[in-house]
């Protein structure tokens, strides 16, 4: 059970770190370019796809056992702490585009997960 939360916790820094990175440079982007935000609309997603995909992947090697579990779990606490830092920090729910997102992003760290643990099964 403890390595499962370590597991977790490493997956959600992971993707907070990697989110964090992500949109330090495509801030650059904006700000040194003529790129428009609405433009960067896909590249946003997929950069937040990868995030969760790697945090999951990061769990999954950590867990080192049932990486669909623990990259779900990943993702759950994930999109736990964005709903409340929307919820409770700007006073609006989720839509439904967001819930599509958020649940695109379970398939993502569940994959991850998947591939985290048959990666560092497979090294060790």
């Amino acid at each position: 059970m403890a390595r499962l939360g370590t597991a977790v916790v490493y997956g959600i820094i992971t993707i907070f770190l990697l989110a964090a990175l992500i949109s330090f440079f495509l801030s650059l982007i904006l700000k040194w370019t003529n790129v428009q935000e609405s433009s960067l609309t896909w590249v946003i997603f997929a950069g937040s796809l990868l995030s969760v995909f790697i945090g999951g992947f990061v769990a999954g090697g950590k867990g080192k056992e049932k990486g669909w579990f623990i990259g779900g779990i990943t993702s759950l606490l994930f999109t736990f702490i964005i709903f409340l830092f929307q919820f409770l920090g700007l006073e609006k729910a989720f839509t439904i585009e967001q819930w599509l997102y958020h649940l695109s992003f379970f398939v993502a760290a569940a994959l991850g997960g998947i591939v985290g643990v048959n990666v560092t099964a497979t090294r060790n």
